[in-house]
Parts: structure tokens; C-alpha cells; sequence
């Protein structure tokens, strides 16, 4: 019984030795989107304040779980206007709606089920997912990991609904927002 016990309790800890927490490294890392601008260009963004962690099983090369805060006050589209615009209650309403989340539910191959809650809306998002394959020691021996996550949704599904027509026919804004997550992730001790 007592061999049977070493076993097991040896496997689960072999089992630990591949699979770790990730503790995002913000320094290294960006959650950014864009979206049309009067049909005919793109304006970029990305979102300046964020903290978040997520498990990867280097054994499997497996993302296991994954969760994301944002600060919405923090979007950053370098035109003060426009942020102070979006920041308002016509986009994301940050006074009454401070925070995005994202977190996983589910990775089947290259593809990632996420939970995203976004002006106080949640709805499932399918986003790619691209493993770096590897985890490396920093020189200060932290292992480091990471991913990329990118994936698009319309605005208008959560509650996102301003928008003006230009004279020449079309929107001010498009309702397609593609986003795009770099994440740089250091094993939690």
C-alpha cells in the first residue's frame, strides 16, 4: 500500500514539474485592437493598464487556464480627444464600467473559447492562440513563457452602439474590432 502511495504521490508531482502559473509580464507584454475608421483606414489602440496570469503546461504545450483584467480608463489610441471619447459613455463608459475581463474556458488546437465581459456585457470569444513552444531562464532565473491571442467581435454586441453616417454613404466607425494579445508570462515561485 505504502509503494502504491510513493507512486502516485510521484506522478502528481512529476505532473507539477511541466505544468506552471504565469504571472503576466507587463513590461513585455500589449492588448491592443483596431477597428475602421470612415471605411477607408484603421485606427489602433491598445490598452496601457493590465494585469492578468495564465497556466501553461509546457509538457503538453497546452495553454490550461487563462485570466485578464483590464483598465478601461487606460485606452490609449494616441489622440487625447478620441480617448477622451471613447472613455465616455457613447463607447466604453469607463465611470460606470471600469473594468474588461478575459478569461479562458476552453483550447481545442489552435483555437481559444474565451469569456470576454466588456461595458458590462459577457459573451463567448473564439480567438487563435499561438504558443511560444518553449519556456526559457531569464538571466535573473525567472522561466519565462508566452502567447498571442487574437480574435475580432462586433462592438454592437456589447452595448458599443455610437456611431454617425458620413456624407458619402457608410459609418464613422466600423462594428468589426479585431484585437491582439502579446503575452509574456514569468513562473510564479
Amino acid at each position: 500500500m505504502k509503494i502504491r502511495t510513493i507512486v502516485f504521490a510521484s506522478m502528481l508531482s512529476v505532473g507539477t514539474l511541466f505544468a506552471g502559473t504565469y504571472n503576466v509580464d507587463v513590461s513585455h507584454s500589449s492588448v491592443g485592437f483596431k477597428v475602421k475608421h470612415m471605411m477607408v483606414s484603421n485606427v489602433k489602440g491598445q490598452f496601457d493598464t493590465f494585469s492578468g496570469s495564465f497556466e501553461y503546461d509546457e509538457k503538453s504545450q497546452t495553454l490550461k487556464a487563462l485570466n485578464g483584467t483590464v483598465d478601461a480608463n487606460s485606452i490609449n489610441t494616441q489622440n487625447a480627444k478620441r480617448d477622451g471619447h471613447l472613455k465616455s459613455a457613447d463607447f466604453f463608459d469607463v465611470a460606470k464600467y471600469p473594468s474588461i475581463t478575459l478569461k479562458l474556458i476552453k483550447v481545442k488546437g489552435d483555437t481559444a473559447t474565451t469569456e470576454l465581459t466588456l461595458h458590462g456585457v459577457t459573451k463567448n470569444v473564439e480567438m487563435e492562440v499561438e504558443l511560444s513552444g518553449q519556456t526559457i531562464q531569464d538571466p535573473w532565473g525567472n522561466t519565462r513563457t508566452g502567447l498571442s491571442l487574437s480574435g475580432k467581435i462586433n462592438r454592437k454586441d456589447f452595448g458599443l452602439n455610437w456611431n454617425k453616417l458620413i456624407e458619402a454613404g457608410g459609418a464613422m466607425v466600423g462594428d468589426e474590432v479585431k484585437i491582439s494579445i502579446e503575452l509574456e508570462g514569468i513562473l510564479a515561485k
